[in-house]
């Protein structure tokens, strides 16, 4: 059984937290009262005609009720092993964020005391996780991923058990991994989740799951451990990084606080209306066919891109929506430097933007390619087919 209690993990005075409260939490508005509450515009929005919405001038619905039971209903589906999930996901399991980083910060603030307590992270990894750690002055332990890219559980559950445990609160795993594009062994997940002794919680970010084969993601879950946050976002396959909406799967517990720590109206009234409809059910359509395309490329890039002189192997997996290879010098070894010139010049003089990764741990010589549409694909195949003859001669 974990060892995790709430009530000696989080910080106190979070705990102790009485949340912000308006009006409308007592009387919910449905649109046939005088509102005279909270100090708004009664005239409206000074948008022009043009861009005139007769809501804008209302401060957004704090509790997002329905939005929240679209995500629920999304991934009240069959999840991975060895994990049954005791109960479908409610409104109650969800926390709604300004993209996914909101929640990394949010799960910080609630659980983390600043210059005592530390997280835990797996490079190579997403690097908010310690941009957040180091802005709320808190030391970042690192346990490295396998030369495979695999959670490497041994190495974590000892460091858990030691000493230097009792002050790690977090643990975050990505996955898929970014930038390694692989899924989380949900059986590594299992066992971190019931350690017999460390009382901490199990972050795992799954920003690219819908990516990865149906039935991948372990956000059901949560309603069997206690001591679990998943985040998802609608920025990757949704295609809604302008709107910055993140969601957030965990026990009522933890929702409840995450929810009472959070500013009252984060989430806007168009972004959660453009969620809604991204949720819905010709919404979800789209998103399918889309991401029936993107891993077609996907395939395409995985075919091509070895055949050109100087691209080496793929590291990884296979799960998200993009790739990370390795780039050959003259003798075939993977280079950094090369990585490095190909991504300056591919960037400089060819207007492709790809990511350097070859500083990353376990990534030497890597460049992380984003998989784009059939014509993007067929420029970059062709501009890294001539900037490696450049670099490598």
């Amino acid at each position: 059984m974990p060892a995790f209690d709430l009530q000696t993990c989080a910080r106190p005075n979070i705990l102790k937290l009485v949340p912000y409260r308006c009006a409308r939490d007592d009387y919910k508005d449905d649109g046939s009262n005088i509102l005279l509450d909270a100090n708004e515009n009664a005239f409206g929005s000074s948008l022009p005609a043009s861009h005139y919405d007769s809501t804008l001038h209302r401060y957004p619905d704090p509790h997002q009720h329905a939005l929240k039971q679209q995500f629920c209903d999304l991934r009240n589906v069959a999840s991975p092993g060895p994990v049954t999930p005791s109960s479908p996901l409610t409104p109650e399991n969800m926390f709604l964020g300004v993209g996914s980083d909101e929640c990394i910060d949010a799960l910080l603030r609630m659980f983390c005391v600043p210059g005592k307590e530390k997280i835990l992270t797996c490079p190579p990894t997403y690097g908010m996780y310690s941009v957040s750690a180091q802005v709320n002055d808190l030391e970042v332990v690192e346990v490295n991923l396998t030369p495979e890219f695999a959670v490497d559980v041994e190495a974590i559950s000892n460091v858990l058990s030691s000493p230097q445990g009792e002050e790690i609160k977090l643990v975050y795993l990505c996955s898929p991994g970014n930038p390694t594009c692989s899924l989380i062994d949900p059986n590594a997940v299992f066992q971190l989740l019931n350690h017999p002794t460390w009382n901490g919680v199990i972050v795992v970010d799954e920003a690219y799951v819908d990516f990865s084969p149906p039935g991948s993601s372990l956000a059901p879950w949560v309603t069997s451990f206690k001591n679990l946050v998943v985040m998802q976002t609608l920025s990757k396959a949704f295609g809604l990084a302008a709107i910055r909406l993140g969601a957030t799967f965990t026990s009522p517990e933890i929702a409840a606080v995450l929810n009472s720590l959070k500013a009252p109206y984060s989430i806007s009234t168009p972004t959660s209306a453009l969620g809604a409809a991204a949720l819905g059910k010709e919404g979800l359509k789209v998103k399918e066919e889309k991401v029936a395309r993107i891993v077609k490329e996907r395939e395409r890039l995985v075919k091509e891109l070895p055949l050109i002189p100087g691209v080496g192997r793929f590291l990884g997996g296979f799960d998200a929506n993009f790739l990370l290879v390795e780039m050959l010098d003259k003798e075939g070894k993977a280079s950094s430097e090369v990585a490095l010139k190909v991504y300056e010049q591919l960037a400089e003089t060819r207007g492709v933007v790809v990511r350097f990764r070859g500083k990353e741990t376990g990534c030497n010589g890597c460049l992380r390619m984003t998989v784009g549409t059939e014509e993007e694909n067929g420029i970059l195949l062709q501009r890294l087919r001539e900037v490696l003859k450049e670099v490598r001669e």
